[in-house]
Order: C-alpha cells, then structure tokens, then sequence
C-alpha cells in the first residue's frame, strides 16, 4: 500500500466500518415498537434495505468510475446539476451527514459502557471517545489505514461470533420468518404494505448508510475507478448477510415484548438471554469496542467532503488546507466539534429519524443523477457500467421515494428538519457564492 493511497481492502473495510453501526444493535426495538411485529416483516426490513444498498452502490459505482473525485455527492451533484445542487448536498455532510451518525455511534458506545460501569459519565465517554480517534487521524494517510484495517477486522468477527454463538446455543423463541404466520392474528406478509414498514425503512437506512463511503475518498485510493466500484459491491453484499442473520439471532434470543421496550438496548438485552448477565456485560463492552471503527471511518471520510468544498469556495478555503501528509487537519476538527455539540444536545430517536431522512434524499438525488448522464452521454466507455442498468437504479429510486414520502406523512417533524437543513444551505450558498463553476 502506498503511504499516500489506500488499497481494495481498506477502501471496502471503511464502507464496511461505516455501515456497521450503531443502527444494526438498535433498530429492531424501534421497528417493534413501530408496528411491525412479524419476524417475516423484520427479516424483510432488513433485506429490502440491503436490495436498496446493492442497488444505490451500483449506481454510486458508476457514477465514481466516471467522476473520480474525493467529495462524494457534493461532486457528483455540483457535475450533473448545478453547484448549488453540489452545495447542498455538501453542507448536509459537513453538518448532518457525518457528524450526526459519529454522535450516533459515540452515544451508543458510551451507554453500552455505562451499563456495565453506571458511576461514569456517558456524554464525557463519547466525547473522550471522539476527541481521541480525532487525533488518530490527524497525523498520516498510513495510520488512519492502519487504525481502520484492524478495528474493522474486529468488528467483524464479533458479529460473526455472536450469530454463531446464538445460533447455537441462544434459548430459541421459535420466531417465524414465513410470509404466513399462525401465531399472530394478522398475515405476516400484509406488514410489507404499511407505513409503519416504510417509516421503520428509515432506521434500516441509518443502519446501511455508508454503501457509498469509499466514493468519498476517491483521490485517497489506489485505481479509483477499478477499486471504488469493488469495494461498494463487496462491502454491502458482506454487510447485508450479516444483518439479516444478526437481526434473526436477537428476535431469536429474547421475547419479542422485551426486545419492543428495550429502545436502543436491543443488543444487551439480545446478549443476556444469549451469554447470560456476565457475558452479556462482556458482550456490551466488545460492542462498544467495535463501534470504534464506525466512529473512525466516519471521521476519516467526512472532512474529504469539507476538503472538497473548501477547494472549490474561497470563502471557505481554510476547510481545504492540509497537513505535510494530506490530512485535512482543520476539516477533521471542525466535524469533531460538531460531534459533540449533537452528543451533548440531541435526543438519540430523533437524530436517527431526522439522519436518515435527510441523507435518503440526497441519495435519491444522486441515484437519479445517473439517469441524466447516461441521457446527455456524459459516461465514458472505460468507465464502469452500473449492473442491471436501468432497473437497478430505478428500484433504489422508488423504495427511496416510498420512504420519503410516508416519512414526511408520519414524522413531519423530523422531516421538516431537514428541508429547514437544506433550506439553510440555500440561504448560505447565495450569501456565499462559490469562486467558481464546478
């Protein structure tokens, strides 16, 4: 690997890393109590969410082999659109994007350590957390690689572990997974039809987020237009397995009424029927431990946004400057420090909602972008060619539009945070306009 690049394996650890976060250990409890009761609607969750992954990373794949630029969304949108567009698309990763689902991944670590140690303070935890993975990776491209390639491992075999374990010797709950289910009064396939299903897609999009990650850091990785498409396929395809059979494992575990009320304790509460009280506490620590790796590919990508954006906006051309290894050092402070302004302020149920819309649209967005450069011709015949084309994309484009739409129907409120997000964008791009077309 080189000391200024990152190779096939890390760029598919870091989408890996940065999918596998805190949605998986919390969202069955939300998308219990959210009405979906079935083990055949859950499972389903779980794999609509991955079809709609695979296919938004096949359209990402072709979109990154054509522009392969770090920047992500805000490059591709600046590109296909208008800047303004890019902009937005930008400002809502600078401010939402990243930092959001860091204070996501930091508080849910820090209440995973508190319950084993209840005397300590879990905000400190997750900014302490924060602060020093932060610093991790302010110094060398190497070390970041490093750091990322041994705590995604980690992570991995983890959840590898717990499904194995819980397959085998977990109390089972006989949890149905058949589209007709005897034990509940409703058919279980019906479920697939709700509102319920489609706003409980949101804690599912939390949960996928990041099948794009490594198209963020396209001028960090080696053959960018050969190993960006490879390492979105293989990350969400190995995402997505594990998913469906962790998600399978803790219905399988617990009763399903506690596993309602646990909130964001689904996990714990799957490990203690799994491991007993002493393992399960064990068992939370090691969670807590793997959503290091979240928290690190997370900091590392999302300043490549800033960087990106400062080098196109003078007015913002300090987000820009790099380190003598090219780290965006100020970028990375910059989104740390919003991290834990969101970790010392938010509530942990809406910011998922509020995340989870807000970036649904924007990828929606870019999704649908490739529909416009294949239309003006604008893809080169070397570069990558999206899988299924146009069937692939056109399926991420409509669960994409369903969601959106019963998610404005049912949580307006979170909803309208971010259009008010975007709407704030807008204010600021026109105050502040870009130094050049993009």
């Amino acid at each position: 690997m080189s000391a200024r690049k990152i190779n096939l394996r890390t760029a598919t650890f870091i989408v890996i890393a940065n999918m596998v976060g805190i949605g998986v250990f919390v969202s069955l409890g939300y998308q219990l109590d959210g009405g979906i009761q079935s083990g055949f609607g859950i499972m389903m969750l779980w794999l609509v969410g991955g079809v709609i992954a695979l296919c938004g990373a096949l359209a990402y794949s072709e979109l990154a082999s054509a522009m392969p630029r770090s920047g992500g969304e805000y490059h591709y949108l600046s590109q296909i659109f208008h800047p303004l567009i890019g902009f937005l698309s930008g400002w809502v990763s600078v401010t939402v994007g990243f930092a959001a689902p860091v204070a996501l991944a930091a508080m849910a670590l820090s209440d995973y350590v508190t319950k084993v140690y209840p005397g300590i303070s879990s905000p400190l935890i997750a900014c302490t957390v924060v602060v020093l993975i932060t610093i991790m990776h302010s110094f060398t491209l190497r070390r970041s690689a490093i750091f990322q390639d041994i705590s995604t491992i980690l992570k991995i075999l983890l959840i590898v572990f717990i499904v194995a374990y819980g397959f085998i010797m977990a109390s089972t709950q006989h949890v149905s997974v058949m589209p007709i289910d005897s034990s509940i009064k409703e058919v279980s396939w019906k479920a697939i039809f709700t509102s319920s299903f489609a706003v409980s897609l949101n804690y599912i999009y939390l949960a996928y987020s990041g099948w794009n990650a490594s198209a963020y850091v396209a001028n960090d990785i080696e053959n960018p237009k050969v190993n960006i498409p490879k390492s979105l396929l293989y990350g969400t395809l190995i995402v997505t397995v594990l998913y469906v059979l962790i998600n399978y494992v803790f219905m399988n575990s617990a009763p399903v009424d506690e596993l309602r009320k646990s909130g964001d304790d689904v996990a714990y509460v799957s490990a203690m029927h799994i491991f007993g009280t002493n393992g399960g506490n064990i068992m939370a620590l090691l969670i807590a431990v793997t959503l290091i790796s979240t928290i690190s590919s997370m900091v590392f990508i999302g300043p490549r946004v800033a960087q990106v954006m400062g080098e196109d906006m003078k007015q913002i051309g300090f987000l820009a400057r790099k380190n003598a290894h090219g780290v965006p050092v100020i970028a990375t402070v910059i989104q740390s420090a919003i991290t834990i302004v969101l970790v010392v302020t938010s509530k942990f149920s809406d910011v998922i909602l509020y995340t989870g819309f807000t970036l649904n649209l924007i990828t929606f967005l870019t999704v649908l972008g490739l529909f416009v450069m294949r239309i003006k011709g604008k893809i080169k015949s070397d570069s990558y060619k999206t899988i299924g084309y146009p069937v692939t994309p056109f399926i991420f484009l409509i669960l994409s539009a369903w969601t959106l739409y019963f998610t404005m129907k049912s949580k307006p409120d979170q909803s309208l945070l971010g259009l008010a997000t975007i709407v704030a964008g807008s204010i600021i791009y026109f105050i502040r306009k870009p130094n050049k077309q993009i």
